[in-house]
C-alpha cells in the first residue's frame, strides 16, 4: 500500500497535474468513461441495489456528466490567481491568492450511490490539480469491480489509483499519510476516519448523514408536499443520505396528508411496489433485518411488508412512533418513514432543536415568514423548502454537514477549494525600500509607522 502513495506522490512532485489542459484532459475522459460504458455501470447498479435504469441515470451517471461540464467550463476561472487589495505599508506591491493542489488525496465511496459519492469528489479532486487513491464500497461489489476495471482504461493510472476490498484495506488505507481524505458514510466509521487522519494532520471531509426532517405546516399543499417527500423518501429505496428521515406534521392535517402520502406512493409504484420497476431494493441483508426491526415501533399506517430474501421491504408509514424509539433515534436509511403530529412550527422547531444537527432538512408552507424562521431557527447542512433533494442540481450550493452530520463542503466552485490550498503570495519590487520599518525605532519612524498602518 505504501508503494502506491509513493508512486503517487512522484507523479505528483513532476508536475503533471497542474497544468489545465491535463485536468481538463481528465474530465473529458471521464465524462468518455461513462458515455461509453452507460450500460454496464446502469447494469451494476441494478445488480447491487436494484436501481432502475432511469433512476440510475438520474441519480448517478447524469448527475456526474452535469458536474463535469460545468467543473470543466469554470476551471479556468477557478484556477485564475484572485487579487487582493495591499496594505498601504507593503506598497508598492502585489498581493495574490494563489489556488493550488494538495497533492495526493483519499476518496473513500459509499454503497448507496456508489458511483456518484466516488467520482464527483474525484471530479473536484481532479480539477483542483490532485492525485488520488479511490476506494469503492465493498459493499456495491458489481459497481466496485466495474469502476476498478475502467479508471485505468480512461484516467493517467500515475496519478488517480482504485483500491477494492473491504475495512482491513480501508485500515492500511488510512495508516497512510494524505494531503485530505474525503469520507462519505457511517458516523462511526466517520470517527475512524477521523482519529486516523489526525495522526498525520490531514484534513477530513467526511458526508455522515444523520436524521434529516421533514417539516409541513397547516397551509402547506398537501398533494404537492406529499408527492415531493415521497419521491425524495423512496428513491433509492430510501437508501440517500439526504432523505427526509421523519416528518412532523401539524396535527391539524395529519390524516390528510398521510392520505396524500399514500396515493403517491401508489402513484409511483403501483399497488404492489415488489412489481415496481422504479423501486430498488435494500443493499444486502444485514441492513434488511435492521430494518425489518424498526417495523413494530410504530403503528403501520401503510405498508410494512417484506420479503428478505429478496431484500424487499415495502414503502412503509409508520404512526404512534415514540420519540424515544430506535427508529426516532438512529438514522433508519430505509423505506420506512414515521409521521410525528405537532400543534405547530415552534413545537416543530423546538423538537428539531433538541436534536443532532442534520444533514437536510426540509420545510413545506407558502409562508415566507414561516420557512425564514425556520431556517434561522434550526441548524442544518442544507436546507431546501417545499421541495426535498433538489438542491443537490445546483453546483452553485455547497453540499456538506454540521456537527454530527459532517463537516467539510464540496460540488462546483466548493469542491474545488477543498482539494486546493489557498496559497497567499505578496511580490515587493526593490526600488522603494523606506528606511522606518527598519531599527533603531526613533519616535519620527513609530509616527510613521502609525500613519501609514
Amino acid at each position: 500500500m505504501n508503494s502506491v502513495i509513493t508512486d503517487l506522490r512522484v507523479t505528483y512532485a513532476s508536475g503533471m497535474t497542474r497544468p489545465r489542459e491535463w485536468r481538463l484532459q481528465q474530465l473529458q475522459q471521464l465524462a468518455l468513461m461513462l458515455e461509453k460504458h452507460e450500460s454496464e455501470l446502469l447494469e451494476a447498479l441494478e445488480s447491487d441495489l436494484g436501481k432502475s435504469a432511469a433512476e440510475g441515470w438520474l441519480t448517478e451517471l447524469g448527475f456526474l456528466k452535469s458536474d463535469i461540464g460545468y467543473t470543466s467550463k469554470q476551471l479556468k476561472k477557478w484556477m485564475r490567481p484572485r487579487t487582493v487589495s495591499q496594505p498601504l505599508l507593503a506598497w508598492p506591491g502585489r498581493s495574490q491568492v494563489y489556488p493550488e493542489p494538495l497533492g495526493v488525496v483519499l476518496i473513500i465511496g459509499a454503497w448507496n450511490y456508489p458511483v456518484q459519492l466516488l467520482l464527483s469528489p474525484l471530479v473536484a479532486a481532479l480539477a483542483a490539480g490532485n492525485c488520488a487513491v479511490l476506494k469503492p464500497s465493498e459493499h456495491a461489489p458489481a459497481t466496485a469491480d466495474v469502476l476498478a476495471r475502467l479508471i485505468p482504461d480512461y484516467l493517467s493510472p500515475e496519478a488517480v489509483t482504485v483500491v477494492t476490498g473491504g475495512a482491513d484495506v480501508a485500515e492500511q488505507l488510512l495508516q497512510q499519510r494524505f494531503d485530505h481524505i474525503l469520507y462519505t458514510g457511517g458516523g462511526r466509521v466517520g470517527r475512524i476516519v477521523m482519529k486516523a487522519a489526525a495522526e498525520h494532520l490531514t484534513p477530513v471531509t467526511l458526508e455522515l448523514g444523520g436524521k434529516s426532517p421533514a417539516v409541513v405546516l397547516s397551509d402547506a399543499d398537501l398533494t404537492v408536499s406529499a408527492r415531493r417527500i415521497a419521491w425524495g423518501k423512496w428513491l433509492n429505496a430510501g437508501q440517500t443520505c439526504i432523505a427526509p428521515d421523519y416528518v412532523l406534521v401539524d396535527e391539524r392535517v395529519q390524516d390528510e396528508f398521510i392520505g396524500e402520502l399514500k396515493k403517491a406512493i401508489e402513484s409511483f409504484f403501483g399497488e404492489d411496489a415488489e412489481l415496481a420497476d422504479d423501486y430498488g431494493r435494500i443493499v444486502n441483508e444485514d441492513h434488511c433485518q435492521r430494518l425489518i426491526k424498526y417495523l413494530d415501533q410504530g403503528t403501520i399506517a401503510h405498508g410494512g411488508n417484506y420479503d428478505a430474501a429478496l431484500l424487499y421491504i415495502e414503502p412503509t408509514i409508520l404512526t404512534n412512533v415514540d420519540a424515544d424509539s430506535p427508529v426516532m433515534q438512529e438514522e433508519i436509511f430505509g423505506p420506512l418513514l414515521p409521521v410525528l403530529p405537532v400543534r405547530n412550527l415552534t413545537e416543530a422547531i423546538q423538537f428539531i432543536r433538541e436534536r443532532d444537527k442534520p444533514l437536510a432538512l426540509y420545510g413545506f408552507s407558502r409562508s415566507d415568514r414561516a420557512l425564514k424562521q425556520l431556517t434561522e431557527q434550526t441548524h442544518a447542512g442544507n436546507q431546501c423548502n417545499n421541495d426535498t433533494l433538489m438542491f443537490m442540481l445546483n453546483p452553485e450550493l455547497p453540499f456538506g454537514g454540521v456537527g454530527p452530520s459532517g463537516m467539510g463542503r464540496y460540488h462546483g466552485r466548493y469542491g474545488f477549494d477543498t482539494f486546493s490550498h489557498q496559497k497567499a503570495v505578496m511580490s515587493r519590487p526593490f526600488w522603494l525600500d523606506p528606511s522606518f520599518r527598519y531599527p533603531p525605532y526613533t519616535s519620527f519612524k513609530q509616527k510613521l509607522m502609525r500613519w501609514f498602518t
